[in-house]
């Protein structure tokens, strides 16, 4: 498939490397242009492009950008077909992105999301840390393999998205529907706790809506007790998240 990448940060270049270690034509933008991102997209084995190039004549978009800033992407999708599945892998942080009213208020990040471009999109990539989705990558029936949720409406767009993780080295799960995607938001037991598939369809079910925002603010408070991010590393991130919920 040809596929699409917008942002270029930890995971949208990990992506971009397993997607075309797994055979794929990957396309790699992000806001600063092309050259910026050269020398990255070569060692990914994919292309950089204008933002514009990203999303045309392909089969499959990632958005791989601050949840801030997805809804400068709605005119670029507009002239999108409506059969190409857009993947998103954002999260919602109020101390990165800013207060955003409607999510404080309850309502589902990836709704939100498709509602800010016009178009519906699938939740995926969202509930794994940049280092475990680089590292712990393992081949499909391999003892260990860690699971991630894909949630949608649109069951084309979810089976292709559930295919690409697969390629990724994970297990994709069937997580419902788009309304139910806030299973997989910061706060909740599948976030980011590196689960296999039986624990992590035990972890979606055992979401608490009311309190992940809580405790989603309670995991930045305790990352920032540790001392400056760079030292923080990706097995203290992960005892901070499982830490939520024993």
């Amino acid at each position: 498939m040809k596929i699409g990448i917008l942002g270029a940060g930890n995971i949208g270049a990990t992506l971009a490397r397993k997607l075309s270690a797994a055979g794929h034509t990957v396309l790699l933008a992000n806001s600063r242009g092309p050259d910026t991102i050269a020398d990255l997209a070569g060692e990914a084995g994919a292309t950089a492009v204008p933002v514009a190039e990203a999303v045309k004549d392909v089969d499959v978009i990632i958005m791989s950008i601050p949840l801030g800033k997805i809804p400068s992407l709605k005119e670029l999708l507009a002239e999108v077909p409506a059969d190409v599945a857009v993947a998103d892998t954002s999260n919602y942080y109020p101390q990165r992105d800013g207060r955003i009213p409607a999510l404080d208020n309850g309502q589902t990040e990836s709704i939100w999301v498709s509602e800010q471009i016009g178009r519906p999109v699938v939740k995926a990539w969202n509930s794994v840390l940049a280092g475990s989705l680089a590292t712990e990558g393992k081949p499909a029936g391999a003892e260990g393999r860690i699971a991630l949720p894909v949630a949608g409406d649109d069951s084309d767009a979810k089976k292709v998205i559930i295919g690409l993780v697969d390629a990724t080295g994970f297990d994709g799960i069937d997580a419902g529907t788009l309304a139910e995607s806030w299973r997989q938001q910061p706060g909740n037991p599948a976030y980011c706790t590196d689960l296999e598939a039986d624990d992590l369809r035990r972890a979606l079910s055992a979401a608490d809506r009311s309190r992940a925002p809580q405790l989603r603010d309670l995991s930045i408070e305790k990352v920032q007790k540790m001392g400056p991010f760079e030292s923080v590393t990706n097995e203290d991130l992960l005892n901070i998240n499982r830490s939520l919920h024993v």
